[in-house]
């Protein structure tokens, strides 16, 4: 393998391991909050997401991504997405402010009047590391950010549950989330990786927002979208199932969200680099999702097939009516990482327009599907986002196809094969779960390392080529 797949594997190393631990230490935080916390408080959390995730991505903007995609970027550039980062975070914490009142009173939620002021702190705390992050992700040092991350989350995470054990509700979230971005940004500041000077540019802040225009209407649109579910159920069914909603949602993305996102982060800007060079280009991102498919399937499948044991034994009986929402949930994310990469092949070469344009689309499938399937209630809204993502793919890999010539069918080719076999294999194993009479732990224990073994042992025998490929790059790292 070349320089730049031996950086990225050992950036995809180091990113996996920075998400491995921190998503190992939110499980078990999540599992400890769960079991002192009420589907309410989740509930609340949830009601407030969509509120955070829009202010936060009208800080950030998109000039990350600006930067990160910069084949030049310099310190005058630094400066002005620190200040504009800085002064974005400002104005989205006082809309944020302002609308408390207003959203506490169309929930009928008095709570959150205040938990939306506390909480919104969080985005002019993070406003302050969005230039490190960037920079060290332009040199794929994932090293170092897990230094920032990892003590952070293992810290907040220990004030929430000792806040959750003395009954402090919602409060043991809120405070983890603050407490959270004070100590990363805090240790990113400490380990002096760039300082800022009084520079800044408009030129360079109108060519950057040139490109991140098309990033943060996108990213707005995703999140009204992504959330509409939430408020929608939050609204015309109750607290309580938004709770089990989202917590089922949580989990899931424990396992799965952030693995993806890792993956995302480590390839863009490695294959930035490359940007000019189309067939290079294809074939790294065949690589990828061959790699990431072959590794995210059968965790996603194992989840979904062991869904019932692993919430009875993790958390309370309170919480079992929310475990046919995280099944249904893991098959809507079945595809998340297929999404991802093809529209990081849009990011990579340039063409945020499309982009928004195929977000566009994609929203209006989204928004005609739920019209119906609120009809038949939170399990028929799941369907209709299951029904969503396999048509949303549709256009996204059409546009790959286009610009790298990496069309539908090839991508089919990638990753239908390991599809299959861990849908086989997830198959046989809810059967066997359903069948044997045993505790659930013991079920966990016996089933899923066993599972995982006959996955390999078919990839093998069927010499699939992402087993292959990754069989190559464990070696290779092995023996540097």
């Amino acid at each position: 393998m070349n320089n730049l797949t031996i950086r990225t594997a050992n950036g995809i190393i180091w990113s996996l391991s920075e998400q491995l631990l921190r998503r190992s230490v939110g499980i078990i935080i999540t599992i400890l909050l769960a079991r002192f916390l009420v589907p309410d408080d989740f509930g609340l959390i949830a009601m407030m997401a969509i509120f955070l995730e829009l202010a936060s991505q009208l800080m950030n903007s998109g000039f990350k991504e600006a930067v990160i995609r910069m084949k030049d970027a310099n310190d005058i550039d630094f400066n002005t997405v620190f200040y504009s980062n800085i002064a974005l975070g400002l104005i989205s914490y006082g809309v944020l402010f302002v609308i408390a009142p207003f959203v506490s009173d169309y929930y009928e939620e008095s709570r959150l009047n205040e938990l939306i002021r506390v909480v919104g702190l969080i985005i002019i705390i993070n406003s302050f590391q969005v230039v490190q992050s960037a920079i060290l992700t332009r040199e794929l040092n994932f090293k170092a950010q897990l230094k920032a991350t990892l003590p952070a989350s293992i810290i907040s995470g220990l004030i929430a549950v000792t806040m959750a054990y003395f009954n402090y509700g919602v409060w043991a979230i809120v405070t983890q989330m603050v407490v959270s971005a004070i100590l990363a940004t805090t240790i990113l500041w400490a380990m002096k990786i760039w300082r800022p000077k009084w520079l800044f540019s408009y030129n360079r802040l109108k060519k950057m927002f040139g490109f991140s225009i098309y990033l943060l209407i996108t990213g707005l649109s995703n999140i009204l979208f992504a959330n509409m579910y939430i408020v929608i159920i939050a609204k015309y069914f109750s607290v309580t199932l938004v709770g089990y909603y989202f917590f089922s949602s949580k989990i899931k993305q424990l396992v799965i969200g952030q693995l993806v996102v890792s993956i995302q982060a480590v390839t863009y800007p490695a294959l930035s680099k490359i940007q000019d060079d189309p067939d290079r280009l294809k074939s790294g991102y065949k690589k990828v999702i061959s790699i990431t498919t072959f590794l995210l399937f059968p965790v996603i499948a194992l989840l979904a097939a062991l869904a019932e044991p692993l919430l009875k034994f993790l958390f309370s009986e309170q919480w079992l009516p929310a475990v046919i929402y995280l099944q249904l949930m893991c098959i809507v994310a079945i595809l998340q990482p297929l999404h991802a990469i093809n529209l990081n092949i849009l990011k990579v070469s340039g063409r945020s327009d499309l982009i928004l344009y195929l977000g566009f689309l994609k929203k209006f499938i989204m928004v005609l599907i739920l019209i119906i399937s609120f009809n038949y209630g939170v399990i028929g809204i799941l369907i209709g986002q299951i029904i969503s993502s396999v048509i949303a793919y549709i256009p996204n890999s059409y546009y790959s196809d286009k610009l790298i010539n990496y069309p539908l069918k090839e991508q089919l080719a990638d990753f239908f094969p390991g599809l299959i076999l861990s849908s086989a294999i997830a198959f046989i194993t809810y059967n066997i779960n359903v069948l044997i009479n045993w505790s659930d732990l013991a079920k966990l224990l016996v089933l899923a390392p066993s599972a995982i073994i006959l996955y390999l042992i078919g990839a093998h025998f069927l010499k699939l080529n992402a087993y292959l490929l990754s069989k190559q790059m464990i070696l290779e790292k092995i023996k540097r």
